[in-house]
């Protein structure tokens, strides 16, 4: 049996295959540019040749589709029938105060999304279509639905009220729900395994940073603070989100560029953050500008880096002890530059990184340690695998044996857990750079 993953954005459908009984990834893909003159697909799977090609894809049900036509494609698919596939998981931005950990779709379910757009309208659409599409298309296979919100659910009220009249959150749900949730669960408990202690008794702080990015603050294996809040805007710098801002700039700036509440939304989402500074929100080109002079985009990592380290500092000072700091997305299993700015002055906290091991860990599939051996608290680089989380709830909640994260045990969890897809890359990687054996990160056998 295998379970399809579909991650549906506004002109986007993100998808994997993994075959559960050998718990491997047959395939990965996506298709871009949905709404537009012309869509694209690509689609990489084990063994066969990559399928790339322009079609047309006026909405979400012309995408998915596609993508269920080339699974069972002779040359370039994964598998020989549909009927192969036993369950469907789909991210889904927002649970608001609905949905507290993943569950079934159902018609209900759907209706209850429906209520809690205006939370995430940008994204929150494009999900819930791309769950109504893959029903229609596959009405006999169960379907469910993995929040990014869930997993900061156990944060207490001090951590996730604004100061803000209270009727707000009453009235209309004002309060601090946070995101990167799937990747948060999948590093903590990574983390754990890595440290050799149980999910509970660990203390991590976690950096995902990506275009998008987030900090979280694990406390005894559960998140009790984050830095996104009512939606992704708030928290670190990011690729074209400011990320924390005085409020009051906003009346201010809608007054001085004459522009509607909607139009600065946009700007704060779209065109602040590295762009807004720099005119570049890829971190690879702004540390090359920066590297032949560019003084906004050295700006611009700058405050990234300062905002990071901000955020590290209060997490640390809420946890009292930390047995690792986490970096993982695409900035922070790769930018090794980042890294060294965001921990360089930690060492009063006990956070020492070795610069060499550092600049050493620039990859892709490998979980690696950085930090200095008399470092009291280790520093991880993990390749987060939200694909991973959403498989495993949507296998559990077919099979009936899923639970809240607190009281489920998850494959990855285990010292033994063996990634054959990353297994994989990790060969190729250290044909490349056979030194990075020396870094790479453990279990520890409790």
């Amino acid at each position: 049996m295998v379970i399809l993953t579909l991650n549906c954005g506004s002109s986007s459908a993100k998808y994997q295959v993994y075959d559960w009984d050998n718990k491997d990834v047959l395939a990965v893909g996506i298709v871009e540019r949905i709404g537009l003159e012309y869509s694209t697909i690509e689609q990489k799977s084990t063994g066969k040749e990559v399928y790339e090609a322009r079609f047309s894809s006026p909405t979400h049900m012309e995408a998915i589709q596609l993508v269920l036509k080339m699974l069972v494609d002779e040359k370039y698919g994964c598998i020989k029938s549909l009927d192969e596939i036993g369950a469907v998981g789909h991210r889904v931005l927002h649970g608001g105060e609905y949905f507290k950990k993943s569950t079934l779709v159902t018609d209900e379910v759907i209706e209850k999304l429906k209520e809690i757009i205006p939370l995430g309208p940008l994204h929150m659409p494009a999900n819930i279509m791309g769950i109504e599409v893959a029903r229609k298309l596959m009405p006999n296979v169960p379907q469910a639905i993995v929040m990014d919100t869930a997993w900061h659910q156990t944060m207490e009220e001090a951590a996730f009220m604004y100061a803000v009249p209270y009727s707000w959150y009453k009235d209309y749900n004002v309060r601090r729900y946070g995101f990167h949730g799937t990747s948060h669960l999948y590093c903590a408990k990574r983390a754990a395994v890595l440290l050799g202690k149980e999910n509970k008794d660990t203390n991590v702080i976690i950096m995902h940073i990506g275009n998008g990015a987030s900090g979280c603050a694990v406390k005894n294996g559960v998140c009790i603070d984050t830095s996104m809040g009512l939606t992704p805007l708030e928290g670190l710098v990011m690729g074209s989100r400011s990320g924390d801002m005085d409020p009051a700039i906003i009346p201010y700036m809608c007054k001085n560029l004459g522009v509607t509440p909607a139009e600065m939304d946009t700007l704060l989402n779209k065109k602040s953050g590295l762009i807004g500074i720099c005119g570049k929100s890829d971190r690879r080109d702004v540390h090359t500008a920066a590297l032949e002079g560019d003084k906004l985009a050295q700006l611009g990592i700058d405050m990234e880096i300062h905002r990071i380290k901000k955020y590290i500092g209060a997490y640390a000072a809420l946890l009292g002890r930390v047995d690792a700091v986490v970096f993982t997305a695409g900035v922070g299993e790769m930018g090794d530059h980042i890294r060294k700015g965001a921990l360089s002055g930690l060492e009063n906290f006990g956070i020492k990184l070795d610069e060499k091991k550092n600049a050493l860990s620039h990859c892709r599939n490998t979980e690696t340690c950085i930090s200095a051996d008399d470092s009291p608290v280790k520093i991880f680089v993990i390749p987060t695998d939200e694909e991973l989380v959403m498989t495993e709830d949507a296998f559990a909640l077919m099979n009936g044996t899923y639970d809240i994260h607190t009281n489920f045990h998850y494959t990855f969890e285990s010292p033994d857990y063996v990634n054959k897809a990353r297994a994989r890359g990790l060969v190729e990687n250290l044909k490349k750079t056979p030194e990075l054996e020396s870094i790479i990160a453990h279990p520890v056998r409790k």
